[in-house]
């Protein structure tokens, strides 16, 4: 009896769009955390972009009127705020001033691959063969666009680890936000999330008020940009989108990142890229267009139905 209805072509437009937005912003941050970074210490910059992202999604849900989330949602909610909002956060503000934008976009893009594989595991995700190769051929870009742009030596081990460690926190954050957003909805899942990430980088306040009375205005702007759009609406897109469609699929969207970043570069910092460059860069859409082609993607798994449900239980139990 239980069939997976297909999106509609508009639904599946918008998510699209949506993931859209919210590649073209996350790839404008690298460039504003290199901007920020060089007056806000990482645990600061992370605290700054969160309250001013909490503030701007607070202010749209009270325009909005929207509730809390149900009970339900939030485990999901607190552990991806933890993680995703407050870990990552803070391990990428300190791993861009270890390593270069390249080199960070290459470590942090190992994350689409945790996402693929964690969703297959936890969430029952499928990994039909267009994603793998999809994802196969954009990593090769974004391992082209990390060696093209990290050939100044200035690399060190420790700034790897923290951005694999940010990759790592990436991906178990957005597993944990997957099954939240069954619950509750895309502006709920972000804004309670943003909220538990600046809660979770309390620590650094003394930070922050040391280094905004010294940091130029526009090290600040960049910090707060940071907060209202790389954060507030991109990851409202994200969760829209990641709702309607598997962890799979849209972690793999996020290699157009690499390459979205040198021409931002190039644009705003006047780093000329190289063929190499170019050529990893036009690898990483290129996978991502294999990715995402295919049909949309049904449900991360059909829902069990338990065949005698007593008076009082759930008839559908949604996978964990």
């Amino acid at each position: 009896m239980n069939t997976v209805v297909r999106p509609e072509r508009r639904t599946r437009l918008l998510a699209a769009g949506a993931a859209s937005v919210t590649v073209v912003l996350w790839a404008s941050a690298f460039v504003s955390i290199r901007s920020a970074g060089a007056a806000y210490s990482p645990g600061a910059l992370a605290l700054g972009r969160l309250l001013a992202g909490a503030l701007t999604l607070g202010v749209i849900c009270l325009v909005r009127r929207e509730g809390l989330p149900p009970r339900s949602a939030w485990r999901g909610i607190a552990v991806s705020g933890v993680l995703w909002f407050g870990f990552y956060m803070v391990a990428l503000n300190w791993g861009e001033q270890e390593v270069d934008a390249g080199t960070a976009a290459l470590v942090v893009n190992i994350g689409p691959l945790l996402i693929a594989l964690l969703g297959a595991r936890f969430l029952g995700d499928r990994l039909p063969p267009r994603l793998l190769a999809g994802m196969a051929v954009s990593f090769a870009g974004a391992v082209t666009v990390g060696l093209s742009m990290s050939g100044g030596g200035g690399s060190s081990l420790f700034g790897v680890v923290l951005c694999l460690l940010a990759a790592v926190a990436y991906a178990g954050g957005v597993v944990a936000q997957k099954p939240a957003l069954g619950r509750a909805g895309a502006l709920q899942v972000t804004t309670f999330g943003c909220l538990v990430g600046a809660v979770t980088c309390l620590p650094f306040a003394g930070q922050l008020v040391g280094d905004a009375a010294d940091a130029p205005l526009s090290a600040t702007l960049n910090m707060v940009y940071l907060g209202v759009f790389p954060t507030a609406l991109a990851f409202t897109t994200w969760a829209y989108a990641l709702a309607r469609t598997t962890a799979g699929r849209m972690g793999a969207t996020t290699y157009a990142v690499p390459s979205l970043v040198v021409l931002m570069s190039w644009l705003f910092l006047g780093e000329v890229p190289g063929v190499l460059t170019l050529a990893g860069g036009a690898l990483c859409l290129a996978g991502v267009a294999v990715s995402r082609s295919g049909g949309p993607a049904g449900p991360a798994a059909a829902p069990r139905v338990r065949p005698q449900a007593r008076p009082g239980e759930a008839e559908v139990e949604a996978p964990s």
